[in-house]
């Protein structure tokens, strides 16, 4: 069973998330369900399969979060530090081609999120930067070809 890295925000988020499924959710399915039935027909009943394919849908994700949190490895990147870019470092690079600074943290899977520059510890990019210090070079495979990324900044919190 392998562990999920996520950090302290990220299982916040999939606790409420899961929350909010089994007491929401999942009770108004339900409802929906019970109210659809009385309607009559269920081969003919566009509400009751509806119903029935979101309770399919909540109680699948219902499993997917209760299985991510059972394998989360939770990291606490209040407590860490250094200049080694780690899981959790919010990481500032310069790409050589276009001298364009970007800053990204690197997070779960889950919490990626590359609008507000929360990369996946999964992404190609995060993995050229693991274990690299400030002034390091990152190089990355991308469609378009290789990419170097000068490393500016590791920062944490």
């Amino acid at each position: 069973m392998n562990k999920i890295p996520m950090t302290v925000a990220g299982q916040i988020a999939l606790d409420e998330e899961l929350k909010r499924l089994k007491t929401i959710e999942r009770p108004a399915v339900i409802a929906a369900i019970s109210e659809a039935r009385e309607h009559g027909d269920l081969s003919e009943n566009a509400e009751y399969h509806a119903a029935k394919e979101r309770q399919g849908w909540i109680e699948g994700r219902v499993q997917e979060l209760e299985d991510k949190l059972a394998r989360a490895q939770v990291i606490d990147i209040t407590k860490m530090s250094g200049d080694t870019v780690k899981f959790g470092a919010t990481v500032t690079v310069l790409d050589e081609d276009t001298e364009q600074e970007s800053t990204y943290q690197i997070v779960g899977e889950d919490e990626s999120d590359v609008k507000s520059g929360k990369i996946s510890i999964s992404s190609p990019i995060a993995r050229s930067m693991i274990n690299k210090e400030v002034g390091d070079v990152a190089e990355v495979n991308a469609p378009g070809g290789l990419k170097s990324y000068e490393i500016m900044s590791v920062s944490w919190g």
